[in-house]
């Protein structure tokens, strides 16, 4: 069993966390060009289409120091501390994952509001209350999420608990002053 790490620690890719059974691969092709298109809503302005359920995360390229864009899924949301959750489904190799890692201070664009953010890198049982807490309030789409990153859930908050610690979380709070 691990040690109990303190609930502000910033752990390391951990491989364990890496990789679920069968790690979806990047989209590429059309694929990527489909994954990328939120991006072109948000620069027309349209970004309240999505509400509060996606976010437009502006963060620093780790090799180019360059602005880069993605939009993510927000799996919780805290008004009163001005925070955002997001989980990495493509592991802690993703490219916005990694760049956080490096620079973590970063610019979210909800609807057409933009915040200065902090990330803030969770715990493997932070993550697991977070997508045992998630998966009640959208089932289909929990499902689904652990299907696509190969985990078996069987539906209960177990199941996803255990899936939530192999998935790499992080919480963006917003910076003071900023906004």
């Amino acid at each position: 069993m691990a040690p109990e790490l303190p609930a502000d620690h910033n752990p390391p890719a951990d491989p364990s966390r890496a990789a679920g059974p069968n790690r979806p691969q990047l989209p590429r092709g059309v694929r990527r060009l489909l994954a990328r298109l939120p991006i072109a809503l948000y620069r027309a302005g349209l970004g309240p289409l999505f509400g509060g359920r996606l976010l437009l995360l502006h963060h620093v390229g780790r090799s180019t120091g360059l602005d880069r864009r993605v939009v993510l899924e927000v799996v919780a949301h805290d008004r009163e501390r001005g925070s955002w959750t997001l989980a990495s489904g493509f592991g802690p190799k993703a490219a916005w994952y990694q760049n956080l890692r490096r620079t973590p201070t970063a610019t979210v664009q909800v609807g057409n509001r933009r915040h200065a953010v902090t990330a803030h890198f969770l715990t493997a049982d932070e993550g697991g209350e977070i997508l045992a807490r998630y998966a009640p309030r959208h089932p289909r789409t929990a499902r689904r999420l652990c299907a696509f990153m190969g985990f078996d859930v069987d539906g209960s908050a177990d199941s996803y608990r255990a899936a939530g610690r192999r998935i790499p979380f992080v919480r963006l709070d917003s910076s003071p002053g900023g906004g």
